[in-house]
């Protein structure tokens, strides 16, 4: 009986213990639901009051953002964010579709002056929140309008806005955020060009207006893109005044231009590499390419020229065993002179030399480049100019030609045809007809010895005498067909002629606008041709400018016979 009162009080002792450690344990889990309720209303709180303070961050950013636009635009606010789709044109004028012209015209951004943009190419990631302050650009700069012809959701984006927003040449996918902003007039730019050789360009500063002329902006690290001819320029805009980025529109900049920094090597184009006379310069030339180089005659050299006590030389010193080249010569504005396009040339074979001297009315002081071409094989070079002094060579002239004048008494030689002293005429003939032999080709007559006689050759096409080693260089470079661009075939003396003067595609300096242009044919009016303009030139000249004096707008084809006729300027 004991036994079994002592199980039983067992059993209920455990299930007491069982029961309250249930309690205990359900006590537990309570606690911590309602902790861990606690802790989730808390962070829900949390979360709400985080969202609330963004969402008025945000709005505060939006009106913020709202007040720039306004300020940007003097009252204008226009965005849109379009796709981009390249165009081919000059200038840094986009094409909008219509719709943003009407956008446009309802907030009066037509009477508040021209319209500038500012385009930034967007992330992919940053397409769903195009419109909040917080999209990101890799990309940015400003441009004006063209029209307003592009379709629906596109932006036409010419080459010089293209290069500059996607330097990296991004997927043409990404987005275009377009706003509109008011820029104020440049009064200040400074540039550096990328290569070497711009500022050899006659005139580079007119170049550089004329190529503006299709901008309505400028940027701060920008590049510009400047055309010379078959030449073209890139110029990074370094620094603008008064902000970093302004308008180009009827205003006057300030322009400075400071030298590259990469070195003449570094460049895929013909550089004039400078020389200083009488200083040689060394080089190695291939076949078929060209090597350019620069140098300037003053005021004081060419007064000594024009006068006839110097002369310009060049020289080549080569190894004809190694190779051959040619000779060009030109006066700028020529400054990269051809086998088709040059003042002076010279083909003989290895060293060679070229004299200019007053007698050649095309000669004048300034600047001249010098072409060496590659003719055969790869050439090692020393080229260099100098103005020797001629007044002592004139006077040893002179000297022999008194002495000379002195013999009076003197007979012809009947071989070499020279007149020789009659005292030796005898002894002359002897020796003269044992070694010397007479060219019997029509106009020449040069006396030579036999032995050279076997070497000495005429062109059968124009009769110049060479040397054997000599006429197949001559045939080849005076007397093979040349094609020019325009379709017609000379050899090249006339070539040279043609390209200078005659051909309607020959690059010409327009005297308007300074920059290069096609030739063109013959201008449209009368009057036009009798001063010498070119069709180009006819056209250019018929925009109008103020006459300095009394403010008249005159064509500028015309403000010289204004300047003559009203205001009595020669």
């Amino acid at each position: 009986m004991d036994f079994e009162l002592r199980r039983a009080s067992e059993k209920l002792e455990k299930e007491q213990k069982d029961r309250k450690e249930k309690a205990r344990l359900k006590l537990d889990r309570e606690r911590r639901a309602k902790q861990e309720a606690l802790r989730q209303r808390e962070a829900i709180e949390a979360a709400q009051r985080s969202r609330r303070i963004e969402a008025e961050e945000a709005q505060v950013k939006a009106d913020q953002q709202m007040e720039e636009n306004l300020l940007a635009g003097k009252g204008v606010v226009f965005y849109r964010a379009l796709e981009p789709v390249p165009y081919q044109g000059i200038g840094d004028k986009i094409k909008l579709p219509t719709s943003c012209f009407t956008e446009l015209s309802d907030q009066g951004a037509f009477d508040k002056g021209p319209l500038h943009f500012q385009l930034s190419v967007m992330h992919q990631e940053d397409r769903s929140e195009a419109k909040t302050s917080e999209s990101r650009h890799h990309g940015t700069t400003h441009a004006g309008v063209l029209e307003f012809t592009a379709e629906e959701g596109f932006v036409g984006i010419p080459p010089h806005i293209w290069g500059n927003l996607f330097p990296l040449n991004a997927l043409s996918s990404s987005m275009v955020e377009i706003r509109y902003v008011w820029l104020a007039k440049g009064t200040y730019a400074k540039l550096q060009p990328e290569e070497f050789g711009f500022s050899d360009i006659p005139n580079h500063k007119a170049v550089l207006e004329t190529s503006l002329r299709q901008h309505a902006t400028l940027s701060q690290d920008d590049v510009l893109t400047v055309s010379h001819g078959a030449l073209t320029y890139h110029l990074r805009v370094l620094e603008l005044k008064p902000s970093s980025s302004v308008s180009v529109l009827e205003t006057d900049i300030e322009v400075d231009i400071i030298g590259p920094d990469s070195s003449p090597e570094n460049t895929n184009q013909h550089v004039l590499r400078p020389l200083v006379l009488g200083k040689p310069e060394s080089g190695v030339i291939d076949e078929g390419s060209y090597m350019y180089y620069k140098f300037s005659i003053d005021n004081d050299n060419w007064e000594r020229i024009s006068s006839g006590d110097a002369e310009i030389e060049i020289q080549i010193e080569s190894d004809e065993h190694d190779g051959d080249t040619d000779l060009y010569i030109s006066r700028h504005p020529l400054l990269f002179p051809t086998r088709h396009q040059h003042g002076w040339s010279t083909h003989d074979v290895g060293s060679k030399a070229l004299i200019l001297s007053s007698k050649d009315q095309s000669l004048r002081a300034g600047t001249y480049s010098i072409g060496l071409y590659g003719f055969k094989g790869t050439t090692k070079y020393q080229v260099s100019v100098s103005i020797p002094d001629n007044r002592n060579r004139q006077v040893g002239q002179q000297a022999g030609s008194s002495s000379s004048g002195m013999e009076v008494d003197t007979v012809e030689c009947r071989n070499c045809k020279h007149y020789i002293p009659s005292r030796s005429i005898a002894l002359h003939e002897a020796f003269c007809s044992r070694h010397n032999i007479i060219c019997q080709h029509a106009g020449c007559g040069v006396v030579l010895r036999i032995e050279e006689a076997k070497n000495h050759v005429h062109c059968n096409k124009c009769g110049q005498a060479f040397q054997k080693g000599e006429i197949e260089k001559h045939m080849k470079v005076f007397h093979e067909p040349l094609h020019c661009s325009c379709g017609i075939v000379l050899e090249k003396e006339q070539m040279v002629q043609h390209q200078s003067s005659d051909c309607p595609l020959r690059l010409i300096t327009c005297r308007f606008c300074g920059d290069m242009v096609q030739a063109g044919t013959s201008a449209g009016d009368a009057r036009d041709r009798l001063r010498g303009l070119s069709e180009h030139e006819s056209l250019c000249g018929s925009r109008t400018a103020p006459c300095d004096s009394c403010g008249r707008s005159v064509m500028l084809k015309d403000m010289d016979i204004h300047q003559i006729a009203v205001h009595q300027k020669s």
